[in-house]
């Protein structure tokens, strides 16, 4: 069984082409980024310590950084949650915040990933308020 670190770096490679249908504020043929899991981890790594950027920013901003007019919402939902999962196995394995994707700087209360974490929500709760970020 393929650990969430596994899933990191699997998958199939990012993708700009038009989107096929219109969700989330998306509108059918819009050029739209897939992103990699991996992508989105390197892109979370780079938010500073102490600021929140929401998902809705992200998308944006990732799909401007790649040529993109907008991000894929479904895909970038499951990469949220494998990137989370990821950060929270190494966290365990070497218990060194300070090392692991600050997920907690785009998940918060309001993002629907949060329910989805098997570690629950009071993690990412905590390094939110060790940072300074609100709800």
């Amino acid at each position: 069984m393929k650990t969430w670190t596994d899933k990191l770096d699997s998958g199939a490679p990012p993708q700009v082409k038009p989107a096929p249908v219109s969700i989330a504020g998306m509108k059918a043929g819009e050029i739209m980024l897939v992103p990699t899991a991996r992508q989105v981890d390197d892109f979370i790594r780079t938010l500073p310590k102490g600021k929140h950027m929401d998902v809705k920013v992200l998308r944006q901003t990732m799909a401007r950084q790649h040529g993109a007019q907008v991000t894929c919402p479904i895909t970038l939902g499951f990469h949220l949650r494998t990137v989370a999962e990821a950060a929270f196995e190494d966290y365990q394995r070497t218990g060194d915040i300070s090392a692991v994707t600050p997920f907690w700087r785009v998940l918060n209360s309001s993002t629907p990933t949060l329910s989805r974490l098997s570690f629950g929500a009071a993690f990412v709760t905590e390094q939110r308020l060790r940072e300074g970020l609100k709800d």
